[in-house]
């Protein structure tokens, strides 16, 4: 059995300097942690190292009193550089034991181990030191006060030279693995998130509170910092401005980094230069410690490693800038908008709302006064938006003349946007004057994402365009439904017109000074399947709106014609068909050479085909509809205008038009027996006499409007109380009756 030890036998007491090593400025340390069962051994050896500095660090000294508690604590704390472990505790292995926990079970490779005990007896083998990786062994007995510090030293420069290389190992490593993944990106946004991830896992950080600027040209003098990557509660912050983020020291740091084109290393954080000649980013850090001169070396190395592929990745980025910026506005165009809807959606929509702005007869602007000045114009409606909500919202430019606003229901207002259109506009030497209209979407009452946003945003806007008491409206879901169904009947229309499914009916017109026959209305019936028909106020309009008026009104053209020569056939040769024509038609640059072309195909005679226009088909184009319609009458072709009296005419366009007919609306016979009821009807049949044109009202249904209607003058009439629309087939009979 070993002899006890004597304390008196331990020479830490011995006051021996040689091998201490002092500096005048420590930064940093290093963390020691003293295994033994006897408690006296801890205050001995940090009495005796308390004043020693090994390259400029001081040491920081954690204590265990048995191989159990020296396993817990070096399994909760991976920055220990060295441990002086007693051999002999509470068994006569268990410092061997701890030995082998610390290289096998917890993979501390770095941290370097010094085994000391007090009877030399319990020596471990040559082949245990070999195998764990032991720095020293020593017996507490020859173990002076300058031999223990220089074992120290020794094992702490080695425990630095071990890690450094460990550590630049793993680095590399993370630096090839980073470069291949960081090269397959072309979006600058997830190389920057792709860099700032790496650089924090490179140098042992969290990602929280890390980000990537650059500066790019956004059209104006000064250039501006975008976040283009970030991680941790910057995340929100990508793709908005760098003065977002309400934290002035970031502003500052990146600020600082950009134009020096060097890193910047502080106490605190970290701020780096990513670039090339042409471009650069920064990338800040949130250390809250500095980085060590081996962390430096890796982040430099890795910066070096990517460069490279920075520069590929911003001349993808500039082609996709190409895509994605509207080149005019330097704001995002309707692509990039459509993926900003997106991701606002994704990090949540409470009390955001998605705005479009329309630009009133924008084209007048352009007509009148040049392409330059309307560019002009909305460069200078987009700085002063820019200027207004640049700090709360993202604003784009969607299309030609409409803008796209992503922001807090409580900013984008349109009283807030009505702000923006009171001062006129300065484009090159014009003072313009124009205001807009606003289709919103409450982003918290859409599922949808991107796209079909955009559309909840449209349908707003379209609806807003007619509404006459208001410049805005709001995106509801009945909104869609509506729209839904009118596309819905839209295509069942353009299916049973394919099919050959519409109807043309017709409404005799008569003559109240004989009473017979001398025409008809030809009147649109769509019929449906389980018996009833569409009103044609609802499928008419539909059918403008979408063009598809265009091929109805030919067909009916020719439904008309070859029932002018069933007619003919059937012994009624003065009988005329009166059709209705719309603006779109007369907008076909084929118009009146396919009306022309339909009456010579079906040899009926010019003069029994008349053409129906309402007053606000020829208020909408008055020079179109007239030079049309002269050309048509030249032909022999009549022409009736409809309606007067209903919209808002014009009597010098009345002058010009070349009328054969004026037609009473039925709203003016309805009231034609009540006191001044018979006024305006009695004023359109003395304008058609002095115009020298016969005049006919429809929507007579009673003998006593007969009565007025015939004491004015009128010429000709047509209503429930003579004949209801018909089937051609019925017509005939009718007509036939009427001879009788």
């Amino acid at each position: 059995m070993a002899p006890e030890a004597n304390p008196d036998d331990f020479l830490f007491l011995a006051d021996d300097t040689d091998a201490l090593e002092a500096t005048d400025q420590t930064v940093g340390e290093w963390q020691l942690l003293i295994v033994d069962d006897d408690e006296e051994i801890h205050t001995v050896t940090q009495l005796a190292l308390s004043d020693v500095v090994v390259e400029g660090r001081k040491l920081v000294f954690h204590h265990a009193y048995s191989g159990k508690e020296a396993i817990k604590f070096l399994a909760e704390h991976d920055n220990i550089a060295l441990v002086l472990l007693d051999v002999v505790m509470e068994t006569d292995d268990a410092g061997l034991k701890v030995v082998e926990q610390i290289r096998d079970e917890l993979k501390l490779e770095d941290t370097r181990i010094i085994l000391r005990t007090g009877q030399p007896g319990y020596a471990p083998e040559e082949s245990v030191i070999k195998e764990y990786d032991i720095n020293d062994y020593k017996t507490k007995t020859e173990l002076t006060r300058s031999k223990l510090v220089t074992t120290i030293i020794a094992s702490i420069r080695s425990y630095q030279q071990i890690r450094t290389i460990n550590q630049n190992r793993i680095g590399l490593q993370k630096i090839i693995n980073a470069g291949a993944n960081l090269l397959e990106q072309h979006s600058l946004h997830e190389f920057s998130e792709g860099v700032v991830t790496q650089i924090a896992s490179l140098i042992g950080l969290n990602a929280e509170g890390v980000l990537c600027a650059q500066i790019e040209d956004d059209g104006s003098n000064a250039d501006t910092i975008y976040v283009l990557g970030a991680a941790g509660h910057y995340a929100p912050f990508i793709k908005c401005r760098l003065e977002r983020i309400d934290n002035k020291r970031i502003i500052q740091q990146i600020n600082a980094c950009l134009q020096s084109r060097k890193n910047i290393f502080t106490e605190k954080d970290t701020t780096l230069f990513l670039g090339a000649e042409h471009h650069g980013a920064a990338v800040y850090l949130e250390t809250n410690r500095p980085i060590e001169d081996f962390d430096r070396q890796l982040i430099e190395v890795f910066l070096s490693n990517i460069s490279v592929g920075y520069e590929n990745v911003t001349l993808f980025q500039q082609l996709r800038h190409a895509a994605y910026i509207d080149p005019l506005t330097k704001t995002p165009n309707r692509n990039e908008f459509t993926c900003l809807l997106a991701d606002t959606r994704q990090l949540g929509a409470k009390d955001s709302v998605a705005v479009l702005i329309d630009i009133n007869h924008f084209s007048d602007v352009n007509d009148g006064l040049g392409q330059e000045v309307g560019n002009e114009l909305l460069i200078a409606i987009t700085q002063r938006l820019v200027q207004e909500f640049g700090n709360d919202a993202q604003i784009g430019r969607i299309g030609a003349d409409v803008f796209g606003m992503i922001g807090s229901e409580k900013v984008l207002t349109p009283q807030a946007l009505d702000t923006i259109f009171l001062e006129p506009f300065q484009a090159s030497e014009h003072s313009l004057q124009v205001d807009a209209t606003y289709g919103f979407c409450r982003l918290s009452d859409s599922s949808e994402q991107g796209l079909a946003i955009l559309k909840h945003v449209y349908i707003a806007l379209n609806r807003a365009k007619k509404n006459i008491s208001r410049n805005y409206e709001y995106y509801q879901q009945q909104m869609e439904d509506e729209t839904a169904e009118r596309l819905a009947l839209l295509r069942t229309l353009r299916q049973d017109f394919a099919l050959d499914r519409l109807q043309l009916w017709y409404q005799p017109q008569i003559c109240l000074k004989n009473r017979k026959v001398i025409g008809m209305e030809a009147l649109l019936r769509w019929p449906q399947p389980g018996g009833g028909f569409v009103s044609p106020a609802v499928f008419i309009p539909l059918a403008e709106y979408f063009g598809l008026i265009v091929e109805i009104g030919a067909w009916v053209l020719q439904q008309a014609c070859l029932q002018l020569k069933e007619l003919e056939r059937q012994g009624f040769k003065d009988l005329r068909i009166a059709v209705n024509v719309s603006m779109p038609q007369f907008r076909s640059p084929h118009f009146v050479e396919s009306v022309i072309h339909c009456v010579g195909e079906y040899q009926v005679k010019p003069e029994l085909l008349e053409l129906e226009i309402t007053e606000s088909v020829v208020m909408d184009d008055p020079k179109v509809v007239i030079s049309a319609l002269k050309e048509l009458q030249s032909f022999g072709i009549k022409v009736a205008i409809d309606d007067f009296g209903i919209g808002f005419s014009s009597l010098s366009y009345l002058q010009q038009l070349p009328l054969d007919r004026i037609k009473i609306d039925r709203v003016f016979v309805n009231d034609i027996e009540k006191a001044n009821g018979a006024a305006i009807a009695e004023t359109i049949v003395n304008l058609g006499k002095r115009l020298g044109l016969h005049t006919i009202a429809e929507g007579v249904e009673t003998v006593a409007q007969e009565r007025v209607i015939l004491a004015m003058g009128c010429d000709e009439v047509q209503g429930f109380l003579y004949a209801k629309p018909m089937a051609k087939d019925e017509l005939v009979a009718f007509i036939q009756q009427q001879k009788k």
